[in-house]
């Protein structure tokens, strides 16, 4: 602190009077009213001093780092690392952790038997910050009993700066570290705390949404859209405003959607955003797309495939040549389904290139290519020059178009393992969806081997697990009427899974392998119904028996799988016909 002479060696109340923070007087009186209690905390009780201009001097009195704690300052969870008790006896709370680093707000910051006590129960190197007792105090109650009202905190924060924790620069190249992101406004609080909020929670996407009366602020948990928060009126735009700053978007052009990319470090690993913004009649919306390693499944036996299924599509991925479908609709998880694949094929003998848009992971030893379609740079002429650099396996991120499914066909006719994604319901849907994109008949039948339709179920929360017993109507629409008095399992809701009764998903699988006799009908152009007639005959079932399987396993609930499977072309009417057949 330039200017600043230092007050290590100096009493609490000398360094005040010196700063001319108060008089003689006024620390001769709060001395007499001392009564075994700190004088600093005297001071601010009588309001001679603001809590503020305490935490500063007693800083620089033990040099150390100081800082008033305020709701966002704190990742709450961090409490349950050293329990509400110890955090009480040591007067300490833990802030925020970065990798192997603890920062943590002490009353106490010199005092070597906290700091020790601390980095045994926690295992981390700890980074010690003043801050007062009773500020202390205060959040360890809040945060211990989880009554964290977040609507209540974003009305009450001022406007004026809040005073963050100074920290050393660390290089973490394009990272930007949402621990540092605690300065200033309360928006920047709030928007921390969404992010820490859906990243602790493991959602896939926050949905930033303006409302005739303010702001909502939703996250996806296990394909299901739930409330976060709802801030208070006339905050939209600056929150609109904060997110697309972070994600190095243009804040002027509102009238234009945009996208971004962000990556941030929470809860000690590093997590990449992807930022969507959509100009709508109430304002801006904005969706951050969250790619978290750590919930990356790339081993195919996490995928949840069942054993047949699983052993049939490795069987297909041995093949030297032709092309690999995964289809369904967005977020069913087919890139995750692809790099599974990639991971089982990928090794120092094979050379592997792919073709993304954008690259959601980086895996090694794949060698992995972005599109920009801003430059000209598709699909199609990635998938060009991709032939021209010698590959052994190609997956394309996704076939939108006539001209990047035919060089995808003619990469797999031409000695190639291509894999790729589609859009389509289910997996005989596939040959018309390309069929319809302009590619023939006799072309598709050469290079197909095998389409993968998928969706993903939520599976049973373990800490509410009960029995049940369907309905009869449930269990006509799922083919099985005789399992009528048999008890399945689903969840009964609890905390854990936020009274939704399910967390975590596994996915449910269609496979479609082209068989000769496949071939040939896919050859005279076959309409779907026809190939799935086919398909069943050959032994392959579909996204809704197999998703039986599954609830008869007790992995899911019926129920769920009607929900999932509802939009393959079935309808709980159709089911019910196609049962009574």
């Amino acid at each position: 602190m330039t200017g600043t002479p230092p007050f290590k060696r100096m009493r609490i109340g000398d360094a005040l009077v010196q700063e001319g923070a108060i008089t003689a007087e006024q620390l001769s009186e709060a001395l007499a009213q001392q009564g075994g209690r700190r004088v600093g905390e005297v001071l601010v009780e009588q309001g001679v001093i603001s809590a503020g201009t305490l935490v500063r001097t007693l800083s620089r009195c033990l040099g150390v780092k100081g800082c008033q704690l305020r709701h966002g300052l704190i990742d709450p969870g961090l409490l349950k690392l050293i329990g509400e008790e110890e955090a009480t006896r040591l007067k300490v709370i833990p802030m925020f952790k970065v990798r192997d680093v603890l920062t943590v707000a002490m009353a106490e910051p010199q005092s070597l038997p906290t700091i020790d006590r601390l980095r045994q129960l926690t295992g981390c190197r700890v980074r010690p910050v003043l801050a007062l007792e009773a500020n202390i105090q205060e959040f360890v109650k809040k945060y211990a009993s989880g009554d964290v009202d977040v609507d209540a905190f974003l009305t009450s924060l001022a406007e004026s700066d809040v005073e963050v924790v100074e920290r050393e620069s660390v290089d973490e190249g394009p990272s930007a570290d949402l621990d540092r992101m605690v300065a200033g406004s309360p928006i920047v609080n709030l928007v921390n705390i969404a992010l820490l909020t859906a990243v602790r929670d493991k959602a896939s996407d926050i949905h930033v949404e303006p409302d005739k009366k303010g702001t909502r602020i939703r996250y996806r948990i296990d394909g299901v859209l739930r409330d976060l928060m709802k801030p208070p009126p006339g905050m939209h735009a600056a929150v609109v405003s904060r997110i697309k700053v972070i994600g190095k978007m243009d804040i002027a052009e509102k009238r234009l959607p945009q996208e971004g990319r962000v990556r941030i470090v929470a809860e000690g690993r590093e997590i990449d955003l992807r930022v969507s913004s959509m100009p709508t009649l109430l304002g801006e919306k904005l969706v951050l797309r969250i790619l978290d390693k750590t919930n990356l499944r790339v081993r195919m036996e996490d995928l949840g495939m069942r054993a047949e299924t699983l052993a049939a599509f490795r069987r297909v991925l041995e093949m030297p040549h032709g092309l690999v479908l995964v289809t369904g609709p967005t977020g069913s998880g087919k890139t995750t389904t692809l790099y599974s694949a990639l991971d089982l094929l990928r090794g120092p003998e094979v050379n592997i290139v792919t073709v993304e848009d954008p690259v959601e992971y980086q895996l090694d030893l794949v060698n992995q290519i972005q599109v920009s379609e801003q430059i000209g740079f598709t699909f199609a002429r990635a998938l060009r020059s991709i032939l021209r650099q010698d590959p052994d396996i190609i997956m394309v991120g996704e076939i939108r178009d006539e001209e990047t499914a035919r060089v995808a066909i003619q990469s797999a006719l031409t000695g190639h393992l291509v894999l790729a994604t589609l859009h389509t319901n289910d997996a005989p849907g596939a040959v018309a969806r390309l069929t319809d994109m302009g590619i023939e008949s006799y072309l598709l039948s050469g290079s197909l081997n095998a389409v993968m339709a998928q969706r993903l179920a939520r599976t049973i929360c373990p800490s509410c697990e009960s029995k049940y017993h369907p309905a009869a109507q449930v269990l006509e629409a799922a083919g099985i009427p005789e399992h009528a008095g048999r008890a399945f399992r689903r969840g009964a809701g609890c905390r854990s899974c936020h009274d939704s009764g399910f967390q975590g998903r596994l996915g449910v699988y269609e496979l479609m392998e082209v068989t000769p006799a496949l071939r040939r009908m896919i050859h005279v152009g076959a309409p779907a119904h026809e190939l799935r007639a086919r398909m069943r005959q050959s032994g392959g079932l579909t996204l809704r028996e197999e998703g039986v399987l599954l609830a008869i396993d007790g992995k899911t609930s019926l129920e769920e799988i009607l929900r999932v499977t509802g939009d393959d072309g079935e309808t709980l009417e159709t089911a019910k016909a196609g049962v009574a057949a």
